[in-house]
């Protein structure tokens, strides 16, 4: 089995931690930012475009929220593999996932051919 070295993995985890952080914050500034968060909202009689308008902003907050969330769910998993030994190598087949894929997406669960078979 293959085991990347020690100072490459230095580099992924640093970051992959970095990118942790900024996602985190990321999501935190949109729940301050989600028009459904002010508190004043509810004894507010706006009028219904207004509303439209606030629930659209909180739909589309909401959808980049889970996005992000997704990601941080992919990163945190992608350090725990890290910190376990297992990072690099495919879930479905157990190779190792090619490090041109890993240096574009340092988050790849699978390696191409299973990536493939998946989305079919």
């Amino acid at each position: 089995m293959f085991k990347f070295p020690k100072n490459v993995l230095s580099n992924i985890k640093t970051y992959l931690e970095d990118k942790q952080k900024q996602t985190e914050k990321r999501i935190s500034d949109l729940k301050k930012d989600d028009p459904f968060s002010d508190p004043t909202r509810l004894s507010d009689n706006a009028a219904s475009d207004t509303e439209a308008k606030e629930e659209f902003g909180h739909d589309t907050i909401a959808a980049v929220q889970m996005e992000l969330s997704r990601g941080l769910v992919r990163i945190r998993k992608a350090l725990t593999k890290i910190k376990i030994g297992k990072y690099g190598t495919c879930e479905k087949c157990h190779k190792m996932i090619d490090t041109d894929r890993l240096a574009i997406m340092p988050t790849a669960e699978f390696c191409v051919s299973c990536e493939k078979k998946q989305e079919k």
